[in-house]
């Protein structure tokens, strides 16, 4: 097969390479230069951002079977390259994002759950939701439904990861001590290892599939406690997990998702969205998920290659929970006659 990534040296984009490139194939990667590009790929380059950014891939005589796209800001840069591709590819896939679904989807929402309006094609930039949006209305102008999918992915976790979710994670419970770990344990989540991401992505261009995939794992596929125990147990064991009511947490202006990354309570609009998505059509499609626990240890093994030190996309805000306003939560959840918080639990 042969395939070309639109970015593809950072996160989605680095796991779609080396797995194509693990499998064999021929492999072009475009993007800006400011990385290198995983090794065995040809490379071309050019800035999406910048008056003839697509020069390169325009005087290219290369011609793929497939091309992955990971843009996820102006949908006007996804509506150039598709156009430019329309003639020299066999199917566009686009990982979007379930973002595109308004708000607030119920639990259980398929791919046919009502769409974002207002999102464009021609557009400059919005928001995330409708930039989104805007990039999957580009592969279809240009593609048509029978050669486009859309990979709408969910919570994506996992080595190269640099939004800084997990790393917080790994980081906070490496450094022990008391920790704020948000309740219930048993609390369901929803995401993707972005190396199961990349597999399913080949996997849909090897099989010839087209349409929309909520792509993320099937829901409860692991819960917060078996997460951050994780976390525990693969950075040395040294962290004390108090296990705090969502109550405890809220009252005290902690910001789920941001402040501590991955959790939103149990029984919210955000959960719903975020961790009770239907993806039996991935499923059902070859989606495979692996154990919350590798996905943890490798991307702790990756940090420690990096010295621990993830690196930080400059267009996403930095995740996690400042130490001094946690120290203050935890304490608020052991004060006289708080209830159902500062549950303690060490990780061996």
């Amino acid at each position: 097969m042969r395939l070309l990534v639109l970015g593809g040296t950072e996160f989605v984009g680095r796991a779609v390479v080396e797995a194509a490139l693990g499998r064999g194939w021929d492999v072009t990667v475009f993007h800006r230069g400011r990385h290198e590009a995983p090794p065995g790929a040809r490379t071309l380059l050019g800035d999406r951002t910048a008056p003839g950014s697509l020069a390169a891939l325009a005087a290219d005589e290369g011609e793929w079977d497939v091309v992955v796209d990971t843009w996820s800001a102006a949908p006007r840069a996804v509506r150039e390259a598709a156009r430019l591709l329309r003639g020299r590819a066999g199917r566009y896939v686009y990982v979007s994002s379930r973002s595109v679904y308004a708000w607030a989807p119920p639990a259980g929402y398929g791919e046919d759950a009502p769409l974002v309006e207002g999102a464009s094609a021609d557009a400059d930039g919005t928001d995330y939701a409708r930039d989104k949006r805007g990039g999957e209305l580009a592969v279809l102008d240009a593609f048509g439904e029978d050669r486009s999918v859309l990979v709408r992915a969910g919570l994506i976790l996992g080595p190269y990861e640099n939004i800084g979710r997990l790393p917080w994670w790994l980081g906070r419970t490496a450094r022990g001590g008391p920790v704020l770990a948000p309740g219930p344990r048993e609390l369901p989540l929803q995401y993707v290892d972005v190396r199961d991401l990349a597999d399913w992505i080949l996997l849909a261009a090897e099989r010839e599939l087209s349409g929309p995939y909520n792509l993320a794992s099937p829901q409860g596929h692991t819960t917060m406690g078996a997460l951050v125990d994780a976390c525990a147990r693969v950075t040395g064991g040294a962290a004390e997990l108090r296990w705090t009511a969502p109550k405890v947490i809220l009252e005290a202006g902690v910001e789920p998702w941001t402040q501590l990354p991955v959790w939103v309570p149990p029984g919210s609009d955000l959960h719903d969205a975020l961790h009770s998505a239907d993806v039996s059509r991935a499923v059902g499609a070859g989606l495979s998920c692996r154990p919350v626990e590798e996905t943890v240890a490798d991307t702790w093994r990756w940090l420690q290659e990096l010295g621990g030190v993830a690196p930080q996309r400059p267009d996403r805000p930095a995740s996690g929970l400042d130490p001094e306003v946690e120290a203050k939560v935890l304490a608020a959840a052991d004060a006289p006659g708080t209830n159902g918080g500062g549950v303690r639990s060490t990780t061996p």
